[in-house]
């Protein structure tokens, strides 16, 4: 028995949720004696319209058809695959595999469903929510973009972000780093032999990597 959680973005809130819902599945699974649990797959930050850029998906359904997992749980269609095409491809491989795939809100076994039916029109409504929500969002940026403030992931390379103003302010090491690159670039030389000069002068990203990994 194992459990897949996702969250399509990385805001405080769906952090929250992310958290949660590794949380509670484990803890179900663990709590049944009946169950042998396999582990949580868990995709963060990552859109449910597609599967292909979900690793940890694709790494459940390996072990799936390799026979590691029997029962797959998901909090709903929505959070498994929001894409009617994809739900139904993955949802038939796992049965003639003879995994189970339940989905808690919807309270739906896939090896007792009697008619792809019922899974097809839930598919389609999800899709649908996906589609209207990601429609909303793009508004919403671009409202965000007219008003002139700021839209994009804190911090960005070369500026400092001021939760409380909620405005970025040059930070001028890094912007130093930022003219520097795009001089190199400019001029001619390639993103390898940036990453390589990066490492020479032990400048890393944000995130701790180093030039070569980073570019």
């Amino acid at each position: 028995m194992c459990a897949y959680a996702r969250v399509s973005t990385d805001s405080e809130e769906q952090q929250t949720s992310y958290n949660s819902q590794i949380k509670h599945y484990s803890n179900m699974i663990k709590s049944n004696p009946d169950w042998k649990f396999v582990g949580i797959y868990a995709d963060e930050g990552i859109s449910g319209t597609q599967v292909k850029h979900r690793t940890e998906f694709q790494r459940m359904i390996d072990d799936a058809l390799n026979g590691k997992i029997d029962i797959i749980i998901a909090k709903s269609i929505s959070r498994f695959a929001r894409n009617t095409v994809d739900t139904l491809k993955y949802v038939r491989l796992l049965r003639e595999h003879n995994v189970d795939v339940y989905f808690e809100k919807e309270n739906i076994h896939t090896l007792e469903l009697d008619s792809e039916m019922f899974l097809t029109l839930y598919s389609a409504f999800a899709q649908a929510e996906s589609e209207s929500t990601s429609q909303n969002v793009k508004m919403g940026l671009k409202a965000k973009m007219k008003r002139g403030e700021y839209v994009g992931r804190p911090n960005p390379y070369g500026y400092d972000w001021n939760k409380d103003t909620q405005e970025l302010s040059i930070n001028e090491k890094e912007a130093e780093v930022v003219r520097m690159i795009f001089n190199w670039y400019a001029d001619g030389i390639g993103c390898k032999t940036i990453s390589m000069r990066l490492n020479e002068q032990g400048i890393i990203s944000p995130g701790g990597k180093n030039g070569r990994n980073n570019m």
